[in-house]
């Protein structure tokens, strides 16, 4: 096997391949990424670890055929040290030769033979903007758990109907919920799928530029699977298998209370005041009419606090939030106000997002956020 290759085109390739690579494989060949000369003009390279697999074909100068499987992580590590010139790989026997400008890198192959077979990309049910779907997923994804002996709250459910999309992600303490337009490949495609979180926001982000996304699906017939195609890149995943909380529910149909704060300055003074928030300590937010007052630490421990402008709509009220479930929900809403929605101080608060003071609410995206009791 012999090819040329650009180096940015090179690294860009085998970094997004290689970052699903597992930490500690169950066997050695599951390390490497797997290059395979397509024609005498494309490359492709592979990962797969029998649940997430991920394939990228770029352009280069491929003048013998053939594949080899070298590690993942090191061959990453080469390319994007290699100098800004053209790479060349050959190969040798069990060698790979890695040759750019004055630098000259030789890797042990594996056996190819015993690399196993790549998921095909499932069928393709529809296609949706890259940019909203990176966005979708990144303000849902935030809310799933990051605890996998609870397997099923590790995933973002993901909820088709017609042409429409519903992405729903809950640790206990949080819940996110965003729904989004796409182009179903049939009007009347009604669906779910349970995606690890992390697996979704990683592919997420790697599309956020491609223009659309194509999403794949294989439910019912053998390994449940889901799959998106975007620029070139083709990444699947093993669906989680289970029945997932009936979580709409605990949205509130009404919130007698209600408070519109500016996001941003609210997100600043969150960040100032959690300063002095020791480990597990709630930040309190007390509303009456005109401002709110953020606090926290008590006692002899360090002190701050501050207040900013807020409209409040309904009694006074005051509840406590861990800083950083409060500052992921509020630093993805991507709006100028966020209406916080009250039924009780120690009942879910909801942030729904707005575009101005008194605008109507953006409510495709809704974040669910459970108080920490206090003691005044």
């Amino acid at each position: 096997m012999k090819f040329r290759v650009d180096r940015d085109v090179l690294a860009d390739a085998v970094t997004w391949t290689a970052r699903t690579l597992p930490q500690r494989p169950p066997a050695p060949v599951l390390s490497g990424v797997l290059i395979r000369s397509e024609d005498e003009s494309t490359i492709s390279l592979a990962t797969f670890d029998y649940e997430v697999s991920a394939r990228a074909s770029v352009a280069a100068e491929a003048s013998e055929q053939g594949t080899i499987l070298v590690s993942g992580k090191l061959l990453a590590e080469i390319s994007r040290s290699l100098p800004n010139k053209p790479v060349e790989i050959t190969t040798e026997g069990t060698k790979a030769t890695v040759v750019c400008g004055s630098s000259r890198f030789t890797l042990l192959t594996m056996p190819v033979d015993e690399y196993p077979s790549l998921p095909e990309l499932p069928e393709l049910i529809g296609s949706i903007d890259s940019e909203e779907f990176t966005h979708a997923v990144q303000q849902v994804s935030i809310a799933a758990s990051k605890d996998d002996t609870l397997p099923l709250l590790t995933t973002v459910r993901i909820e088709v109907s017609g042409d429409k999309i519903t992405l729903l992600a809950t640790d206990r303490y949080r819940l996110a919920l965003r729904e989004v337009s796409w182009q179903p490949a049939k009007p009347d495609l009604e669906t779910s799928a349970l995606v690890r979180a992390r697996t979704l926001s990683e592919s997420a982000k790697s599309f956020s530029s491609s223009g659309r996304v194509e999403i794949g699906l294989q439910t019912g017939a053998g390994v449940n699977r889901i799959g998106f195609l975007a620029g070139g890149r083709v990444t699947t995943s093993q669906l989680e298998d289970g029945d997932y909380p009936h979580v709409r529910r605990l949205f509130p149909e009404s919130t007698p209370i209600q408070a519109v704060v500016e996001t941003a300055p609210l997100i600043e003074a969150a960040k100032r005041v959690a300063l002095v928030a020791e480990r597990n300590s709630p930040i309190r937010l007390s509303f009456s009419e005109g401002q709110v007052v953020l606090d926290a630490g008590q006692g002899d421990d360090a002190q701050a606090s501050e207040a900013i402008e807020a409209t409040l709509s309904g009694e006074d009220i005051s509840v406590a939030f861990n800083p950083h479930y409060l500052l992921d929900g509020l630093s993805v809403l991507g709006t100028p106000y966020v209406r916080l929605g009250f039924t009780h101080p120690n009942k879910p608060v909801e942030f729904i997002g707005q575009r101005t003071e008194t605008g109507e609410t953006l409510d495709e995206y809704r974040y669910l956020l459970v108080p920490i009791r206090f003691t005044s």
